[in-house]
């Protein structure tokens, strides 16, 4: 380390707003090994966090007087170093870069400390797994030093993302593409709003089979089925056996079908079971870290079925209504997809009244209205009887943050419940739900339906 690092940077706070607008917000306490450098640190973040403004070495000198309860060798150091700050004479860059390395590596190294005192725990109050977090935060410091977007001299860039194709996940079914304009975005909550078995999960598992046809890795978590049931689902839709005779199948051709499909992609899917109630993101974050580092496997597409049943990290039910654990719930989840750079899909209950509607909207969503806030996309589910006659489910746009609701609000997919399988219905049955206006302007500009080839 170089020497009076820890001094200088505590100078620099004092005197160098620039310093201290990248630099203090990633500073810690436990960083500085010099005991009166720490305790003048903490003097410091004690007087920005009363006041909002920086203290100066008389408010300093005056706050470490009033301590208590410190020994008299560290209160006479500490006021000593008070007097010796001052402005600094060195290069911006030459500080902010150095800080960085040293807050890079008492991080590592106090993370690595803790590492082994986990590790070395006879009592095993907290789990191996709890190392894993740990170091990747240590790892993960640095110092971000943009401050927002400028709109004049930032153009240049802004046009470039105008430009730039966004990678998506698309689907596998015409409408659903149309409705989402390519498929689903990355750092995004997409949702299902559906009442109980119109089919929520056939639609995940449907969705899930098929990114894992592209190629794609998807992590399924599920806290209201076991994970051999939702395997047994997507085996039912990849492997075209009807759900209900994969009992009675024979090894050899359930085999033979598993190689085959093996061969038709390089993407991996893995299903993850919870109790009812019992998981929250943090475990979710521990089993991504878990497979990344024990598997290499690094999810695309992740699925939570479903939201109402996963507990809230900073929510407790003992402490807070079901509106606020459930919107925490989906603020949760979508900064976990904004973490993981990937699309999440989940679903919810309707409202009891909901439920025998076959034209819902968000109003109807179940227990906090927060959800819908909060999500980017949603969409409802719904089968009267004389949809499921016609093999069909209704799906309804109700909220789109990238596009609107405006085309394609309503249409129809095929349902295949015996394979859990969705599909593309004919165009004259996909006209008949879309608004006369939109539907007239097609015709006169000769459009065949967005270009689609409905099979």
């Amino acid at each position: 380390m170089i020497p009076d690092l820890e001094f200088t940077i505590v100078c620099g706070l004092v005197f160098h707003e620039q310093f201290r607008t990248v630099a203090y917000p990633n500073l810690k306490e436990e960083y500085f090994e010099d005991e009166s450098t720490k305790l003048i640190f903490k003097l410091f973040c004690a007087f920005v966090n009363k006041f909002n403004t920086t203290p100066t070495k008389e408010s300093l000198t005056i706050d470490c007087q009033n301590l208590k309860n410190i020994s008299e060798t560290l209160y006479s150091n500490t006021l000593s170093k008070i007097q010796n700050v001052n402005d600094i004479d060195v290069k911006y860059e030459w500080l902010i870069k150095t800080t960085e390395e040293w807050c890079q590596k008492r991080a590592l190294f106090l993370s690595l400390i803790e590492s082994i005192s986990i590790a070395q725990d006879d009592n095993n109050t907290k789990q191996y797994g709890a190392i894993i977090p740990i170091l990747k935060e240590a790892i993960s410091v640095s110092f971000d030093n943009k401050i927002g977007h400028n709109y004049i001299k930032d153009s240049k860039s802004r046009f470039e993302y105008y430009q730039r194709k966004e990678e998506k996940v698309p689907f596998d079914l015409h409408m659903f593409n149309k409705m989402t304009d390519g498929g689903l975005r990355k750092k995004t909550l997409n949702m299902i709003l559906a009442g109980t078995g119109v089919g929520k999960s056939l639609c995940m598992c449907h969705m899930a089979s098929a990114a894992l046809l592209q190629g794609l890795n998807v992590l399924y978590i599920t806290l209201e089925m076991s994970e051999e049931m939702i395997a047994e689902r997507i085996d039912a839709n990849l492997l075209n056996i009807n759900i209900k005779e994969l009992k009675t199948t024979e090894e050899d051709v359930f085999n033979s079908k598993i190689e085959s499909l093996a061969n038709k992609t390089c993407g991996q899917l893995i299903i993850r079971g919870y109790p009812t109630g019992s998981a929250h993101v943090g475990h979710f974050k521990s089993l991504t870290s878990d497979l990344h580092l024990k598997e290499d496997f690094r999810p695309d597409i992740v699925f939570v079925d479903y939201l109402n049943i996963c507990a809230s990290q900073q929510y407790k039910p003992q402490y807070a209504n079901s509106y606020t654990i459930i919107k925490g719930i989906s603020e949760e989840l979508r900064a976990f997809a904004w973490e993981l750079d990937v699309p999440l899909v989940s679903a919810t209950q309707t409202t009891r009244s909901g439920s025998l509607s076959s034209d819902l909207d968000l109003t109807d969503t179940s227990e906090s209205f927060g959800l819908p806030q909060t999500a980017d996309i949603m969409f409802a589910l719904s089968s009267s009887e004389e949809d499921e006659q016609l093999g069909q489910i209704m799906v309804k746009q109700l909220k789109n943050r990238f596009s609107g609701t405006q085309n394609f609000r309503k249409f129809a997919v095929g349902a295949d419940k015996t394979k859990m399988r969705l599909y593309d219905i004919e165009q004259s049955v996909q006209e008949s739900f879309i608004d006369p206006e939109i539907l007239n302007k097609k015709e006169k500009t000769n459009t065949n339906f967005g270009g689609f080839n409905f099979e």
